[in-house]
């Protein structure tokens, strides 16, 4: 069976207790989200979605992102860090801090999914290759700060389900305790503004750029 597909009591807490040990154990902060985000990519959604009728259009492929969106220490953007699957040059991808579904979960500080994202048009278009049919958000927050939330989206429609969000929840809780373990706050102040920022507008325009002031 592939793992994707595996009943919670035969698969899901056994990797993440190994991907948990795994980013305690890692050389510092943005590599324990990147154990993290790769143990939801490659263990999260329904990995038969796309063998729907309707679940990709002409010229789409299934495929699988992941990674977290830090709260910027100045507050107006998220940055992506430790992602899967993203594009090289968006390697540090920077989304307003209001804009589009991030925007919301920074703002209401709870989980989210959008199973299909065309029922959904307030969906922004943030990956520079392409639109995202099915997303999962959930928020990481330290003692009551709200430090970013832990992302995974699939390219086919109604890949993720309920029980993926649930996962994906109690992940974004051991990324919580891993980034601040591995000093993240202080990670993201050395390195931001990053050289090597790639900005979007809420409206999903790219457009490579260091943070305005």
């Amino acid at each position: 069976m592939p793992a994707g597909n595996m009943p919670p009591d035969e698969g899901i807490l056994a990797w993440m207790e190994v991907a948990g040990q795994e980013a305690l154990n890692a050389a510092g902060a943005e590599s324990a989200i990147r154990i993290l985000a790769r143990a939801c990519h490659d263990h999260l959604g329904d990995r038969e979605a796309h063998l729907r009728e309707g679940a990709l259009r002409p010229g789409e492929r299934q495929y699988f992102i992941a990674g977290a969106f830090m709260v910027a220490p100045d507050r107006k953007y998220h940055m992506l860090v430790g992602n899967v699957g993203f594009p090289a040059e968006q390697e540090r991808l920077l989304v307003p801090i209001d804009g589009g579904h991030p925007g919301h979960v920074y703002q209401t500080r709870r989980k989210l999914i959008l199973k299909n994202t065309d029922d959904h048009g307030a969906f922004r278009q943030y990956l520079k290759t392409s639109r995202m049919g099915s997303t999962l958000f959930a928020p990481m927050i330290w003692r009551g700060e709200f430090l970013g939330q832990l992302v995974m989206a699939a390219q086919a429609r109604h890949t993720m389900r309920d029980e993926d969000l649930a996962a994906i929840v109690a992940v974004s809780r051991i990324a919580t305790g891993a980034w601040v373990a591995h000093g993240g706050p202080q990670w993201l102040r050395d390195v931001y503004p990053p050289a090597n920022a790639q900005r979007v507008d809420k409206e999903g325009w790219t457009r490579a750029a260091p943070p305005g002031p």
